[in-house]
């Protein structure tokens, strides 16, 4: 019965996705591709996007670019991002020819002890309030990006966020929708109100919005560096404010804190080379389901096609195991990056797939010893960088320090709480992370710069991607526009298991028969109106010496380039 209501709900849903009445003839473009020679940024806000462009064409690269958008973006996006969170970035060098990884996540509290929660009646960590929240990463990945890579003084850079916080700016469509929600779970907490519900609520769709405390807190960065936020007074403030709320986060844990520069990882698909940072994050996933995939034919089964929809959602069911058993921070455990992303491992993994059944349950394979935003910007130098940063759960853990105008994330919530768990709870210990930045190359030459935000999405949608762009020959716009599909309930890094199979949600633009034959092979079927992630890319067109940009219409993004 639960399918046939399902299908039902399906069935009645418009397939609002297709677009191919458009004269050039792609199925799914919402629009074309934005084409430009000297310089493309695509972000989840057009008015972050433009900043960017505006550091490009003043002389600044694509990372003081990415950085500048990125402070707009906490500004205008608090929804997802800003400078209460952790940061990861994959930046091409076009002077050294390399792709470089930048790991700006930030650490547990070192006083709080896991026998704490056991203490305290918790069989996992809140999603809210104090105890979920972890040093914030995100200004020391920036000021690492511009130490080793930037042109600009971090003044020039930071300026267009300082002035659009005390000037104000019209709110944009979807950000307003996430507002309402975001703060309406929030406004408990001490100064949420006061922030992001002037007058009693959320800034609505046009309203003009201010932040000026996070103004502030901008030019004390300006003037006092990494130090006056890791170490001066917005440290003491923040660690003053977290004791308050019965908190763990202190003055040590934020002056102790450095980012890493760590060596990205890649698989190759297909004679392409699909690069993801190692854990803690969770960008592995996505190769290891590339790396099952790359044993079938896809291009020949179709995009949408039964066949094709079964064996992704089988490999991510897969690698999603693999995820929960292994990934966390790989200074307290060990993560055997190298087997898991390996072309032998994934066709044992291979084997499991019934090609005309869904499964209920996997194991992790055994190994033997041996709510986010993206943005990314190219200059033309050549440079591109892949930048993602994230509160966690939309606006983050509640925690909004007094005076400052941000709000703390709550990352923590990642951690297992079961002892001799990969990812349990330590003092010091990077949680589990979801966001990853993710990027191709083709022979060693930069090819595309790219992301699919959003939770567990992330390394099922940039899997799609990949495949969209390779497999199904579409254009950067289309790849990213198609509709796209997400499985949920797979064993997760906090402990839970999978033990029914999950559920497949399907976008609008999936034709009916696809989703009935799916339902007869064992996939539970939901339509969802939301929860696919946001797309940004850029791919450099080497024979034209020309960008091309992409963002798509779940966000309020844009790409532009000059």
């Amino acid at each position: 019965m639960k399918n046939l209501i399902t299908c039902f709900i399906i069935l009645i849903i418009p397939f609002t996705l297709l677009a191919q009445d458009r004269v050039t003839g792609h199925d799914f473009a919402t629009r074309s591709e934005v084409i430009a020679r000297n310089g493309m940024a695509a972000t989840s806000q057009p008015l972050a996007t433009q900043v960017a462009l505006d550091i490009l064409k003043k002389g600044g690269n694509a990372i003081d670019a990415a950085i500048a958008a990125n402070a707009v973006l906490g500004l205008m996006e608090p929804t997802g991002c800003g400078i209460g969170g952790d940061l990861f970035a994959l930046i091409w060098s076009a002077e050294k020819g390399k792709l470089y990884g930048l790991n700006a996540s930030g650490r547990s509290p070192r006083s709080l002890k896991l026998e704490y929660f056991k203490e305290n009646g918790l069989d996992r960590i809140p999603s809210r309030g104090p105890l979920p929240v972890s040093v914030p990463g995100c200004v020391d990945g920036w000021y690492e990006m511009h130490d080793m890579f930037g042109r600009l003084p971090m003044k020039d850079i930071l300026q267009p966020a300082i002035n659009y916080a005390r000037e104000g700016f019209p709110v944009s469509e979807v950000i307003a929708y996430y507002l309402e929600s975001g703060t309406n779970a929030l406004k408990e907490y001490p100064n949420v109100k006061e922030i992001y519900m002037p007058g009693g609520k959320s800034p609505a769709k046009g309203e003009i919005f201010k932040n000026p405390l996070l103004a502030n807190t901008y030019e004390k960065i300006v003037k006092g560096g990494r130090n006056e936020f890791y170490r001066g007074s917005i440290a003491r403030d923040i660690a003053t404010f977290m004791k308050k709320q019965g908190g763990f986060l202190a003055y040590d844990d934020l002056s102790r804190h450095h980012s890493e520069w760590v060596e990205p990882v890649k698989t190759t698909y297909r004679g392409y080379e699909v690069w993801e940072l190692p854990p803690n994050g969770q960008g592995i996933a996505a190769l290891q389901m590339l790396n099952i995939l790359e044993g079938y034919d896809l291009s020949s089964m179709g995009f949408g096609s039964t066949e094709y929809i079964h064996l992704f959602t089988e490999a991510k069911k897969l690698a999603f195991e693999d995820r929960a058993k292994y990934y966390a921070d790989p200074l307290f455990a060990k993560v055997p990056v190298a087997e898991l992303i390996s072309k032998k491992y994934a066709a044992e993994r291979r084997k499991l797939i019934d090609p005309e059944k869904a499964s209920r349950i996997y194991d992790a394979g055994v190994i033997e010893a041996g709510n986010t935003i993206y943005l990314t910007v190219a200059d033309k130098y050549g440079n591109m960088v892949s930048l993602i940063q994230s509160n966690y759960r939309g606006m983050g853990s509640g925690m909004c320090p007094t005076g400052m105008g941000f709000i703390l994330q709550d990352r923590g919530e990642m951690f297992s709480l079961a002892p001799g768990h990969a990812n349990v709870y330590a003092p010091g210990k990077r949680p589990f992370h979801t966001i990853i930045p993710a990027f191709i190359t083709k022979n060693g030459k930069p090819w595309i710069s790219f992301v699919v935000m959003g939770g567990d999405m992330q390394p099922q949608g940039q899997a799609q991607i990949v495949i969209n762009l390779i497999d199904f020959k579409m254009n950067l716009q289309e790849a990213g526009d198609a509709p796209r599909i997400y499985h949920t309930g797979s064993s997760e890094p906090t402990g839970e298991q999978m033990t029914d199979g999950g559920i497949l949600q399907l976008e609008s633009g999936f034709r009916t028969e696809v989703i009935q034959k799916l339902m007869s092979m064992g996939h539970t079927i939901q339509w969802n109106l939301g929860g696919y992630g946001g797309y940004q890319a850029i791919m450099w067109d080497a024979k034209n010496k020309v960008w091309y940009g992409a963002s798509e219409s779940r966000k309020d993004g844009q790409a532009a380039g000059y």
